[in-house]
């Protein structure tokens, strides 16, 4: 009875696993930037993208939710894939198991989540460091996001930071720009986001004024370009 049920279970999950990667999304990763760009991935891990065309085709299950990919900059491992970057940092690791640090420009995503809809965003809450542009590339679905202003070298001075430009809750870390009690509006700070990438999320409640999150059927695929 026992060995019956072991058997049914792992069945089960076989046809689970193999069904999540059946209809996994393809995500190509492509670095137009002129520098070399270390992307992170979570879930994914990350991988090094030469500057001027390096790519990474990578695979997400369906079902996935919480989802981010993002650029590092400045970053020097060693042969065991451990180091540091100047931007996106995840814990001094190449293969990154959590996200990154600010700052750094986000592609976020949820897969064949509410309706089997995917949800896909450019959010720069945790700040900013590369161009990015975010597009399906399938399904119809044709309404892609982009973030190319010149950000970093228009940073205001309270929000510079070594190879980025922070969001002005990592700098001051008060409700007024963290949102922690979910009771915060725009400010002067999150409006020179929005100014120059209005598609993006500028502070953590910019989606009950204004539409930052977008939707394509499950079972799209994306691309995620840094320096489009």
């Amino acid at each position: 009875m026992t060995l019956s049920k072991n058997l049914s279970s792992f069945y089960f999950l076989s046809i689970t696993l193999c069904f999540a990667l059946v209809n996994a999304a393809k995500f190509n990763i492509v670095n137009n930037c002129p520098f070399t760009i270390w992307a992170g991935a979570v879930p994914g891990g990350g991988r090094q993208l030469n500057a001027r065309g390096g790519t990474w085709n990578h695979d997400v299950a369906a079902g996935t939710k919480g989802a981010r990919i993002w650029p590092r900059t400045g970053c020097n491992f060693d042969g065991s894939g451990r180091g540091k970057c100047q931007t996106g940092d995840c814990g001094g690791l190449f293969q990154c198991q959590a996200y990154g640090v600010p700052p750094n420009t986000l592609a976020e995503f949820g897969l064949n989540q509410y309706m089997n809809l995917d949800f896909f965003d450019i959010s720069l809450v945790d700040g900013f460091n590369v161009p990015m542009e975010f597009s399906p590339t399938s399904n119809g679905c044709t309404r892609g996001i982009r973030c190319t202003a010149d950000i970093n070298r228009e940073c205001p001075n309270k929000l510079k930071a070594p190879g980025g430009c922070n969001n002005p809750c990592t700098v001051f870390k008060t409700n007024e720009y963290c949102c922690n009690s979910g009771s915060c509006g725009p400010t002067k700070y999150s409006q020179f986001f929005k100014d120059r990438c209005p598609d993006a999320y500028s502070y953590p409640n910019d989606d009950k004024t204004s539409k930052v999150v977008f939707t394509c059927p499950g079972g799209t695929n994306y691309k995620v370009v840094f320096c489009p």
